[in-house]
């Protein structure tokens, strides 16, 4: 064996088992890294989708990249199935065992305090908003939507609303719509928290108050729709002004192909962002290959991979100041200005709105 292949096989090891306290060195160090990867050869994902956020480009872009094999799991799995997976395998260092995990933001605390991840810190760290992130590098936000409104042209004529505060307006009768009831959807709950927000809630409680409050105004003016706003009932012209996250609404627009016409607006007074978070699986059986996969993600590259799936890298206000998202890109989506102001609710503020709707949304709005 040579000296040079002792190195990088020694530094491999190193990178494996080593503590919190030399993160930040392994995730500088590429090309030792990339080795050790190349040499574990595969990583196991679980729950990615092809379709969504663009994931099938992203993983054909990491394996063409680095010549590693993925092993794709369950894409169709939830986030509590991804948690379930890593325990259910502790012991398994084969085929079923994920490597890394994508989830909801609750799962990541969770996952930590059970001892389901390891902290891994990429190079891009210090852009990743300190909200987004756990500050031990357990966890980290990847992606997140912001609540959108689309606007059906075809009924909604003349300029669009650019704001809450808009929508009151008596020409936008019968046209305002959440996806559903915010009790059980979390779109139309954080669709709730943003309007709340947007008419001056402090947040938490205090805007899950303030956006019932809101909602319960619309509702007794008539501009308020109590139907759960949706593809079909957007293009019916049943709900033409409806809240969704922005991926879901620009995909819907790519596929209505202006049948009818269709615009998107972040709204100016209320930017609410619902972000995912990757994690590492703690009993990983190709943890470099997983640390890699998290540098690949993390680049500018795996972030604008994730932009074209209309899923906003969390990285974005960092790309947009440096100028390197590519103009055509940029042109699909509504003005960054919006997107710079986009808030991220911890786990405690969401918690406590949702027991303030919980509890008094039946009563405020008539609902069942």
């Amino acid at each position: 064996m040579t000296t040079k292949t002792f190195k990088v096989l020694a530094l491999a090891t190193a990178i494996a088992v080593s503590g919190s306290s030399t993160i930040q060195a392994q995730a500088n160090d590429m090309e030792a890294l990339i080795a050790a990867a190349k040499a574990e050869g595969t990583l196991t994902t679980i729950a990615l989708p092809h379709d969504w956020c663009n994931y099938g480009a992203v993983i054909e872009g990491f394996k063409t990249k680095y010549g590693i094999e993925v092993n794709e799991l369950n894409p169709n799995a939830g986030s509590g199935d991804e948690i379930e997976a890593i325990k259910a395998n502790k012991d398994n260092k084969g085929p079923q065992a994920p490597d890394v995990i994508d989830v909801g933001l609750s799962f990541g605390p969770a996952a930590k305090a059970e001892g389901l991840i390891q902290p891994y810190k990429v190079s891009t760290w210090d852009s990743i908003p300190d909200s987004a992130k756990d500050a031990e590098g357990y966890w980290y936000g990847d992606y997140y939507g912001v609540l959108a409104m689309a606007i059906n042209k075809d009924v909604v004529t003349g300029p669009s609303p650019t704001s809450f505060a808009d929508l009151k307006d008596t020409k936008y009768a019968n046209m305002v719509a959440i996806p559903g009831d915010p009790r059980t959807g979390n779109s139309s709950m954080m669709s709730l928290y943003a309007a709340g927000l947007a008419m001056g809630g402090k947040g938490g409680a205090d805007a899950a108050k303030t956006g019932i409050a809101f909602l319960k105004e619309m509702k007794s003016t008539g501009n308020f729709v109590e139907v759960g706003g949706s593809a079909q009932n957007f293009a019916q012209g049943t709900t033409p002004i409806m809240f969704d996250w922005d991926y879901n609404v620009l995909a819907m627009r790519d596929k209505l192909a202006g049948n009818p016409q269709m615009e998107v607006v972040i709204p100016s007074d209320g930017v609410i962002a619902g972000v995912y978070v990757q994690a590492i699986s703690a009993y990983a059986p190709h943890p470099n290959a997983a640390k890699l996969w998290m540098e690949y993600l993390y680049s500018d590259e795996g972030q604008l991979g994730w932009l074209s799936g209309y899923c906003h890298p969390i990285r974005f206000n960092d790309m947009v100041a440096r100028n390197v998202i590519p103009a055509d890109m940029m042109a699909k989506l509504p003005p960054a200005e919006n997107y710079a102001k986009a808030v991220f609710p911890t786990l405690e503020e969401q918690g406590a709105a949702k027991a303030v709707v919980a509890e008094t949304w039946a009563t405020e709005m008539g609902a069942n």
